[in-house]
């Protein structure tokens, strides 16, 4: 057995802001990748992920068949010939690596499921993304169902509100062209739920929830609006208003050694940094209008590009 491949996602804008109900904007990265498989060999990685999905399988028995109704005997069937998932996409860095895991899963085994063939309605991807956030609280605590939502449907995903989202089209790449969103690799993983967690106590306080409501969320707002309409100009601008939000709030989930970094970009104009995914390691998402000056002054780091413009 091989399963379909599901695409790790990136979360152009809308970090912690979906959580609050703003909008947020999805896209798939194809670099990375995952699929369902049974194994002819044991390895230890085989072992370890095989694990992994007997330990979600039990959760998800807990969720009811009324949210999401999957085909236990053959799921369990599976299990015991050592399914894994076989995935390239790193693990704790913000790519949406349970995503995809997630997405599988749901592809694989679950009954009278809605496809990617059939006319998505908002009704119907409201569906598709609660049964997801039910599926991912295994990973994380607390999910918003967008991870699994974008690596299951493949498409860039428009988060309006959370009862209110649309598969949507996204400026073409000019392949050539000099600016780029790019993925800055911190070197070290990093755990949602304890973010999101911090994320959640801080909101209790009045002057942080101010500043998501007032700064943080109108900022990430006009971004996507911005990025949507190809309105390049006005999205730089946006950018640096948002990368100087997180850097000013945001510090525990900015690794230490990545501050002066950031910083730099905001001063010099040239690159503007920001959360992908929960942050506090992983990926960094930056966005230049000059990649390859970008590339020049942060040769000393490891770079992946995502999109050109």
């Amino acid at each position: 057995m091989k399963g379909p491949l599901f695409f790790a996602k990136i979360l152009l804008f809308g970090e912690y802001g979906i959580i609050e109900d703003s909008k947020g904007l999805s896209i798939p990265y194809n670099f990375y990748r995952g699929a369902l498989k049974i194994p002819k060999n044991k390895t230890d990685y085989i072992i370890e992920s095989n694990k992994t999905l007997i330990d979600f399988a039990k959760y998800l028995k807990e969720i009811s068949p009324r949210v999401v109704h999957l085909d236990w005997k053959k799921f369990d069937k599976d299990l015991s010939l050592n399914m894994y998932f076989d995935s390239s996409i790193p693990k704790g860095y913000g790519v949406g690596s349970s995503g995809a895991l997630v997405a599988s899963i749901y592809d694989k085994y679950a009954f009278n499921k809605i496809t990617v063939l059939e006319n998505l309605t908002k009704e119907k991807l409201i569906i598709l993304k609660n049964i997801f956030s039910k599926m991912e609280s295994f990973f994380h605590g607390r999910s918003s169902g967008l991870d699994p939502l974008n690596s299951y449907l493949s498409l860039p995903i428009l988060i309006n509100s959370a009862n209110n989202i649309e598969t949507i089209g996204i400026p073409s790449q000019k392949l050539n062209g000099k600016g780029a969103v790019f993925l800055l690799n911190s070197g070290s993983q990093s755990e949602t739920r304890p973010m999101v967690s911090l994320f959640m106590k801080n909101m209790k306080n009045e002057s942080f929830n101010l500043m998501i409501r007032n700064e943080f969320i109108k900022y990430s707002d006009f971004c996507i609006e911005n990025f949507l309409k190809g309105d390049i100009k006005s999205l730089f601008d946006n950018l640096k208003m948002l990368s100087s939000i997180v850097l000013n709030n945001f510090k525990p989930m900015i690794p230490n050694s990545f501050r002066n970094l950031w910083k730099q970009g905001i001063d010099s104009n040239l690159y503007y940094l920001k959360l992908c995914g929960s942050g506090g390691g992983g990926y960094l998402l930056g966005f230049t209008r000059d990649y390859e000056a970008t590339k020049k002054v942060l040769n000393n780091y490891n770079l992946e590009l995502v999109y050109n413009f």
